[in-house]
């Protein structure tokens, strides 16, 4: 996956508020400065994402998402912008579908990988497998909890880049980043990591200007769907146009 040394990576579900807005929305985001862009897909019991993603994930799927979506979407946007698309799932659906069949589907589509938030490496074997096999990229999340041992089998099993949490608990939008992201940033370079992307509360082009001063990438999630539920595809690439400004 090819991203500039400051990357902004943004985050939307696919199929909110329907998969038709869902992909012009990706494709202005992509448009609008975000060098990556990072799909979500819709689940159920969605443990890691705050109230903005809940209720557009649950939009989506009570409009009728089915996981088959993911692959439209994914070979729509690349229809139409150059820039990585990768989805990020708890590993439920991925199992449910069958992971070889996930992934050449993904492959297929033109899609660069998964972000699996609720899979460590230690219980990815499968994965790990599949993703040597189709070259998609996987990203595992470190937490700042998380002990040296762990960082250091993380970034040895990630390929893209790590996804470094900012924070102890859900997403979501916050006036301050914790102090724990810079530190976490740098346990996971001394770890090895090349590419250490910060995601969990980031909302503003300060703070993505912030965050740039000491990882590779910052990631916006609940701004972005927001904007898209507040104020459609046009709210998405304005949020996008200034958060890039702190590139």
């Amino acid at each position: 996956m090819n991203l500039p040394p400051r990357a902004l990576i943004g985050y939307l579900p696919i199929g909110f508020p329907d998969l038709d807005t869902s992909v012009d929305a990706a494709v202005a985001l992509a448009e609008n400065g975000a060098d990556a862009l990072e799909l979500g897909l819709p689940y159920s019991d969605p443990v890691m994402d705050g109230i903005a993603i809940q209720k557009a994930t649950q939009a989506a799927l009570a409009g009728g998402f089915r996981v088959g979506d993911v692959f439209t979407a994914v070979e729509r946007i690349r229809a139409r912008v150059d820039v990585p698309v990768l989805v990020m799932t708890y590993w439920n659906p991925v199992l449910q579908y069958g992971v070889d069949r996930f992934a050449d589907a993904l492959k297929s589509a033109g899609g660069a990988g998964l972000i699996t938030p609720d899979i460590t490496p230690d219980s990815a074997a499968d994965w790990i497998a599949t993703s040597e096999r189709t070259g998609l990229d996987r990203v595992f999340l470190a937490a700042p909890s998380s002990t040296d041992a762990r960082l250091a089998e993380t970034v040895a099993a990630s390929r893209g880049f790590v996804y470094a949490v900012s924070t102890m608990g859900v997403t979501g939008e916050r006036a301050d980043l914790d102090a724990a992201a810079r530190k976490l940033v740098g346990r996971l370079h001394e770890a090895g990591a090349e590419r250490a992307c910060v995601g969990v509360g980031i909302s503003t082009a300060e703070q993505v200007s912030e965050v740039l001063s000491y990882a590779e990438g910052a990631i916006v999630g609940s701004a972005l769907v927001t904007a898209l539920a507040e104020r459609g595809v046009a709210g998405v690439a304005a949020t996008a146009s200034e958060l890039a400004k702190g590139k």
